[in-house]
């Protein structure tokens, strides 16, 4: 919700303001004097408003000279002038010196609610542009800027700003494709640690001797097939931060180890005997319900209490649905490049489509739909023809047969068939759907002699 700022000496505009633009949506604060809105400007941290409408002519200050000041000391703030139509080279005056824009008395509710509609949507459109080149700045890849419009996902990349600065061990929990490593990357960019390494590990795609001597590193000759010293990834990321994905995952055996690292901050070498000692930040990530492993007694609860100093919680897509438009035009933008493929842009069905789909591989899934539409268009233009069945407006139905009368292992199996054929077997990008890991989709397959294409 956007917040407005009125300063004007007309008592009556100030009511007649605050009551249009309530009603409207807006959070609003009126000040009757150029001196209150300074001195409230000059108290708060950062930004206080979205957009100032100021009377041009004011009793206390001059009003040219207040907004020269408004402009130097808050560049970020745009301005919009009220003026009469007597004092319409002020306004002028007023744009030369750095106002958004002009309103002149008595205006219609509608002229004012639209500039101020238009204004706001041109400062959304300007912070997204500039994630984007931050992220392509970082060498992250376009792919993986972070994007958002809602205010649900601003609150969580809030936090992690100001959570970055500090040296705790962060736990981010979420969904599957919900951007859990681009918020760990976030924190490492805006730590102190941001020029040292950025170290990460997805804990659930390893068996665990290969997990610890990933971490650890080994000496020769620890393991069968250990046939020359290696360096972990820890030492790799010393001074930096290791980023623990799918931390949920992790056996028992290793949790006792990684408990070590983060109390003592010294480990052991698979095969070797000395200690070593390592400086990193852990920031752990996990799609599970970590207190529910831990009453379960899969999880250790010292480890969850040493990981999870501060928490970050990310709201699933179905949860931001601002997010999906600029979400899916990036990607588009970004699959367009990458393809050298013209395609100018997404229908409005197509959009809408997108729009009100839950979503429940999260943002992962929208970036592959948006890349298969990008291979499949012709005509330059998304339409909802091209969207994959995942991407209707309506979740996919469940599958042929499935009753509530049939035994629950049964309904699980054509589950799991349905999702395996419509992410055309391709068994990652299944798991994200189903909302487990790539090893419990292996042991499902097993489990249920589930026969698979070639190539998977």
């Amino acid at each position: 919700m956007a917040t407005i700022f009125i300063c004007d000496d007309e008592l009556e505009i100030l009511r007649y303001l605050d009551k249009l633009l309530q009603a409207s949506g807006y959070e609003v604060e009126t000040f009757s004097r150029g001196t209150d809105l300074l001195m409230r400007l000059g108290s708060a941290d950062g930004m206080p408003c979205d957009v100032l409408l100021q009377d041009v002519r004011m009793p206390d200050l001059d009003g040219l000279q207040m907004l020269d000041q408004l402009c130097k000391r808050w560049p970020d703030i745009p301005v919009i002038i009220m003026t009469a139509h007597g004092t319409i080279d002020d306004a002028i005056n007023a744009i030369k010196l750095g106002a958004y824009d002009y309103i002149t008395k008595p205006f219609p509710k509608e002229k004012l609610l639209g500039m101020l509609e238009r204004l706001l949507d041109h400062r959304r459109l300007a912070k997204e542009n500039k994630l984007l080149r931050e992220g392509m700045q970082r060498g992250n890849g376009s792919s993986d800027a972070i994007v958002f419009r809602s205010k649900a996902f601003r609150d969580v990349y809030d936090l992690t700003l100001q959570v970055a600065e500090s040296d705790a061990n962060i736990l981010i929990m979420g969904e599957s494709g919900t951007g859990k490593e681009l918020i760990a990357g976030a924190l490492h960019r805006n730590s102190p640690r941001r020029d040292k390494p950025f170290v990460s590990l997805n804990c659930a795609a390893l068996s665990d001797t290969l997990l610890e001597s990933q971490l650890f590193g080994h000496v020769r000759g620890a393991f069968t097939g250990a046939v020359m010293n290696q360096k972990g990834l820890l030492e790799e990321a010393d001074g930096g931060t290791m980023f623990l994905d799918e931390i949920g995952d992790v056996s028992p055996a290793v949790q006792a180890k990684l408990l070590r690292v983060t109390q003592e901050k010294d480990f052991i070498v698979l095969g070797s005997t000395r200690t070593r000692k390592v400086d990193v930040r852990f920031v752990a990530a996990t799609n599970k319900d970590l207190m529910h492993e831990i009453r379960e007694g899969r999880f250790r609860e010292d480890l969850y209490y040493r990981l999870n100093v501060i928490s970050i919680n990310l709201p699933p897509l179905r949860e931001r649905r601002d997010d999906i438009e600029p979400l899916a035009r990036h990607f588009l933008s970004a699959s367009t490049r990458r393809m050298k493929k013209e395609v100018r842009g997404i229908d409005d069905d197509a959009m809408q489509s997108l729009i009100q789909y839950d979503w429940p591989g999260n943002v992962r899934e929208l970036e592959n739909v948006m890349e298969r539409a990008v291979i499949l268009a012709r005509d330059g233009v998304i339409t909802t023809a091209l969207l994959p069945l995942g991407a209707r407006r309506e979740p996919l139905p469940p599958p042929s047969g499935a009753t509530p009368q049939l035994p629950l292992d049964q309904i699980e199996r054509q589950h799991i068939t349905a999702i395996l054929k419509e992410s055309g077997f391709h068994k990652s990008r299944a798991a994200e759907i189903l909302g487990i890991s790539r090893k419990t989709l292996d042991r499902k397959i097993v489990e249920y002699n589930l026969t698979l294409k070639e190539g998977m």
